[in-house]
């Protein structure tokens, strides 16, 4: 059976294992494999691996030694990892069993297994879980070269937007001033300020700022973090003019909050807009809204439109990038 895997020349494995291993890609489970001058590398999520790798089907040999879920099943379960805890989404609550049995009697290194038992919900967007193994709902995630402590029961973190998070990271130059109306545990605002800017990080969820601190103290970036807790057009007040940078990744509502971003916005400023939009029309909604915030005052350039991921059944998940000049 084939596992998803980064088709690499030889010559850039190590350097691309490495950036994949930050990202807690590697696929442990599986030997790294070299074949016809090409290194094979196991990913455990295809999706979240950035677009500038080639990722394919390759027959890799489990790893000698190790057992994997689907050798005790007898089928491929569908999972994903966050840390050391296994995430699964099943209905079935005897083949939810059934699986995270599997999962912590092989060789994967997990202290924990959750089951999905409810949609994100209510206006922290966390959702309720089912604790299959393990004794608790907390973990430390690895991600491009930071670490993130945070409790999946009382924040809402997606794993799946590493990717897009990572590109929006190597656009940040040092010295720059970058505000996130939505900042959650940081997975924004820490590698901005590792790049060496100055951050500022809003939430209304009160659990996520004190994990935002956290992390800050963790990824050795405190000095260059400011963390508060309320609602970000309130707090906006005290930063009107201020940021080169502001992220707005609060998909279904981000067009509330649009002429909040502007009032943030200096006098030349990259605006990252996160919507979710049907397919017939991804990017319009957003790009309006912008437009009827910002202009006259300030010329407005869409530089990206981008769908980052799909959402449901004729709706994507999309970011516009946005440079506001005054």
């Amino acid at each position: 059976m084939g596992v998803p895997s980064v088709r690499v020349a030889r010559e850039d494995g190590e350097a691309t294992r490495t950036r994949l291993a930050e990202a807690d890609l590697v696929d442990d489970g599986y030997d790294i494999t070299v074949e016809d001058g090409s290194l094979y590398i196991p990913v455990t999520d295809p999706a979240a691996v950035p677009d500038v790798f080639d990722v394919v089907e390759f027959d890799a040999p489990v790893r000698e030694g190790q057992t994997m879920p689907a050798d005790l099943l007898g089928f491929d379960p569908s999972y994903e990892r966050i840390g050391d805890i296994v995430i699964v989404d099943e209905d079935d609550p005897e083949r939810a069993r059934e699986i995270a049995d599997a999962i912590v009697a092989s060789d994967l290194p997990v202290e924990g297994v959750l089951n999905r038992a409810s949609k994100i919900k209510g206006e922290t967007r966390v959702r309720d879980w089912e604790v299959l193994a393990g004794d608790t709902t907390e973990v430390v995630h690895r991600e491009y070269g930071c670490t993130f402590a945070l409790d999946l029961a009382e924040v809402y973190f997606s794993p799946r937007l590493a990717t897009e998070r990572h590109r929006v990271v190597e656009r940040v130059a040092a010295g720059e001033r970058a505000f996130d109306m939505f900042a959650g545990v940081g997975p924004f605002v820490i590698p901005f300020a590792k790049a060496g800017a100055t951050c500022v990080g809003t939430d209304i969820n009160e659990t996520a700022i004190e994990y935002l601190h956290e992390n800050a103290e963790r990824n050795g970036v405190t000095d260059r973090v400011t963390a508060v807790c309320g609602d970000v057009r309130e707090v906006a007040t005290d930063y009107e003019g201020w940021a080169d940078r502001v992220v707005m990744n609060l998909p279904h509502s981000a067009d509330e909050f649009v002429e909040t971003a502007v009032s943030l916005a200096g006098d030349d400023c990259t605006l990252h807009y996160y919507d979710i939009q049907s397919d017939d029309d991804l990017y319009g909604p957003g790009e309006r809204a912008i437009r009827t915030a910002a202009e006259p005052e300030y010329e407005v350039t869409v530089e990206t439109r981008r769908a980052v991921r799909s959402y449901a059944p004729g709706e994507q998940n999309v970011v516009l990038d946005v440079r506001l000049r005054r």
